[in-house]
């Protein structure tokens, strides 16, 4: 079995990334940084995270895009920096 690292800084990924976090977390401001293939940064800034721990803000952000991080063939090898912001 070998694992393929299919994206590259630029591509379709950061906005999907971007997308899926809005999706999933009320009024979410993202911002997206490409790093090497399959690596990004995230910031990520929302009032859903009030009241809740830095770890509880984090596990929201990985639910939201875990699935561009699964299987072979995954967009995302690794968030490299993940910043979680209360407005």
């Amino acid at each position: 079995m070998t694992l393929q690292i299919l994206s590259t800084p630029g591509d379709r990924t950061e906005t999907l990334l971007k997308e899926a976090i809005e999706g999933a977390i009320p009024g979410a401001e993202v911002e997206v940084t490409a790093g090497g293939a399959g690596h990004f940064e995230l910031r990520v800034r929302s009032a859903a995270f009030a009241g809740q721990s830095r770890v509880d803000q984090q596990r929201s952000v990985y639910a939201a895009i875990g699935h561009l991080m699964k299987g072979e063939t995954a967009p995302v090898h690794a968030i490299d920096r993940l910043e979680t912001v209360i407005p």
